[in-house]
């Protein structure tokens, strides 16, 4: 099938090349005239395991191609918007620049029985809007919410745990009876052939789906971070606490790892749209834990910062201390609302003479806090520190540094675990003054 994918960030330029790795002819059209540059030539504007050989594939089987004219999407029989909403400048609510900006572009193009695909997260009731001006032109409206994770992106797009389409005459039994729902279905033949769920459901619950989905993980995430700050107070261990509460089959031990919170593209955009949409719609009250989950996760960003300031006596002023991370999450080099990074200018604004490294995230964060010190190489980001601060979960740290190791290279022995994902044990017998998060 000919599809097109407009908008070649994370989203588009993944969505894209996973869509020409199951046998699909794909453009996908951005106006970066940089982005389609390095694209076309196979090479991958931001780290994504995977993304590089199913690129370079694409393009070399001549069933992927990139460009920044629109006219290109003619003759595709599906168009996927795939562009941003980021948060706006002013407020909380979601920014649809992006996203009325794609459909106006697109809108000369179509073709009676064409679909256009919302994937973009957006405000619950933005299809209702768009609609009209997309029928207009014979086409149809579905929406088709992403559930990606950085670093397993390629994964979840080409094998995901359920697929969702939203159609307008969605049947009231929950079957695929809508034509355009049918066009989907082909689309995604590999993961239907694997009896994927397959849900079909209105456009505004499809809408909800995937902010509810956000919504849930943060309350999760800080959730187990409000018992964090619970546990410090007692003395008790929020690790043992996850663990024990993980082990009841309504909870689960997913998501429930204490430490300096959520960040990301994502999350934490999501929920503050979610919130003022809610009271847009005269139902803020629904969703005004949201505010407090925003409050919790950006509180754990400063109880880090708190335990490397109490660890040398309230004063950090040219101590210097090595942050193991940049990056929101491992496997990505994403430092969109890090709070890694955030936790690393912080100290720095204390006073703290702060080292950062990290295997993928480097470069971008250099662009955006040139203040900071960065070095490439972990183990001469570890020399001479008088404390390390671990912030992003990278392999490269919490399995393959040994606290004997790291000991040898360092001149202080204070460790801050920010995601408590080190053996407390194994570096405190190794004569570490170990610090975790929620853990005595």
């Amino acid at each position: 099938m000919k599809l097109s994918v407009i908008g070649c960030g994370y989203l588009g330029a993944v969505h894209a090349a996973a869509m020409a790795s199951i046998g699909h002819e794909v453009v996908g059209i951005d106006v970066d005239e940089r982005k389609v540059a390095s694209l076309s030539k196979g090479e991958a504007p931001f780290f994504e395991p995977g993304l590089p050989e199913i690129l370079t594939e694409g393009i070399s089987s001549g069933d992927l191609r990139f460009t920044t004219d629109m006219a290109a999407a003619k003759g595709a029989k599906v168009h996927f918007i795939g562009v941003g909403t980021p948060q706006k400048k002013d407020g909380y609510a979601a920014d649809l620049t992006y996203v009325n900006a794609a459909v106006d572009a697109l809108l000369p193009h179509l073709s009676p029985g064409d679909i256009v695909a919302g994937k973009s997260t957006v405000p619950v009731g933005t299809a209702a809007e768009l609609a009209p001006r997309i029928e207009a032109t014979g086409a149809t409206l579905v929406w088709n919410p992403e559930f990606l994770r950085e670093g397993w992106a390629v994964q979840d797009t080409i094998d995901p745990d359920r697929l969702v389409v939203g159609v307008a005459d969605a049947p009231a039994d929950g079957l695929e009876a809508s034509a355009a729902a049918q066009v989907l279905r082909e689309v995604y033949h590999t993961a239907v052939a694997k009896q994927t769920p397959f849900i079909v459901m209105d456009l505004p619950t499809a809408e909800l789906v995937k902010v509810s989905a956000n919504a849930f993980l943060a309350t999760k995430i800080s959730f187990i971070n409000a018992m964090a700050e619970i546990a410090e107070t007692v003395g008790a261990d929020v690790t043992q606490l996850a663990d024990a509460i993980g082990h009841d089959a309504r909870i689960g031990r997913k998501f429930l790892g204490a430490g300096i919170g959520f960040g990301g593209g994502c999350l934490p955009k999501d929920i503050r749209a979610f919130s003022a949409r809610a009271e847009e719609l005269g139902r803020g009250e629904s969703v005004s834990f949201l505010r407090e989950i925003d409050a919790i996760n950006l509180r754990r960003r400063e109880r880090a910062v708190h335990l490397v300031v109490n660890a040398f006596d309230g004063d950090v002023v040219g101590k210097k201390v090595t942050v193991l991370g940049a990056a929101f999450k491992p496997h990505s080099d994403d430092i969109r609302d890090s709070p890694a990074l955030d936790v690393a200018v912080r100290l720095r604004g204390l006073g703290a003479d702060v080292t950062v490294t990290d295997p993928e995230a480097l470069d971008n964060a250099r662009r955006q806090h040139p203040q900071l010190t960065y070095v490439e190489d972990r183990d001469e980001a570890l020399r001479g520190a008088d404390a390390v601060v671990v912030v992003t979960e990278w392999d490269e740290y919490r399995r393959q540094l040994s606290p004997e190791h790291a000991a040898s290279l360092t001149a202080g022995t204070i460790v801050i675990d920010g995601r408590n994902c080190l053996d407390a044990a194994a570096w405190r017998a190794a004569g570490w003054t170990y610090y975790g998060m929620g853990r005595p």
